[in-house]
């Protein structure tokens, strides 16, 4: 599959050849659903908790006798029927994370890439560099290049100015090639690829 380069300047820098086997599958609902949840559930952080009544501070003094009272028979005011009593089977601090094979991650992002490619959504850049960390600029050149809605993925290393100037920019993310995953690239409306990160992604799935 072949795809057109282009400079921030919008100016044509030629094609670049990429694998059909990463870029060009049917792709997989499923496996794109999979590795989003996987995602967004090992992203939570699982902290929240309650008071049982093991944990409520007072006395563990039965309060009313056992008989004769005419009422309910009750041990210690901690238990959750009482107005500061503890809570029962509340959550407690845990790991939501689930498991997922390596290889089905990688490819569930093969097939984000390629739903991307088959929708036309993918912009490969020259190089993601500025030449002063001013946003104004670089606006100005995303607007002329219709870039609204976008993730940008550089190389292994990000350049300073260009994502310095893009981090004040709504709807724009910028990410290192090895920090690409399928969350990122669907909430946004086009992925913007650099010829260093087509080269990382390449060795990725070498």
């Amino acid at each position: 599959m072949e795809l057109k380069v282009t400079t921030l300047e919008g100016k044509s820098a030629g094609k670049v050849t990429v694998a059909d086997d990463v870029f060009g599958l049917e792709p997989r609902a499923d496996l794109i659903h999979r590795m989003v949840r996987y995602q967004l559930l090992k992203r939570m952080a699982g902290t929240h908790a309650v008071k049982n009544r093991g944990d409520i501070s007072g006395s563990t003094r039965k309060f009313v006798r056992q008989k004769g009272s005419g009422g309910a028979r009750h041990s210690t005011r901690k238990v959750s029927l009482f107005r500061g009593g503890g809570r029962s089977f509340g959550p407690t601090p845990r790991s939501h994370a689930i498991g997922m094979p390596k290889k089905i991650r990688a490819m569930a992002l093969k097939h984000a890439l390629s739903a991307k490619a088959k929708a036309g959504e993918i912009v490969v850049l020259d190089k993601a560099e500025a030449k002063e960390p001013k946003t104004s600029l670089l606006r100005e050149a995303f607007a002329k290049l219709g870039f609204a809605n976008v993730l940008v993925i550089g190389g292994e290393v990000l350049d300073t100015n260009f994502s310095r100037a893009a981090r004040n920019i709504p709807n724009v993310d910028v990410l290192p090639a090895q920090g690409i995953n399928v969350y990122d690239i669907l909430r946004r409306k086009k992925l913007v690829l650099t010829k260093a990160a087509l080269e990382a992604l390449e060795a990725r799935f070498a």
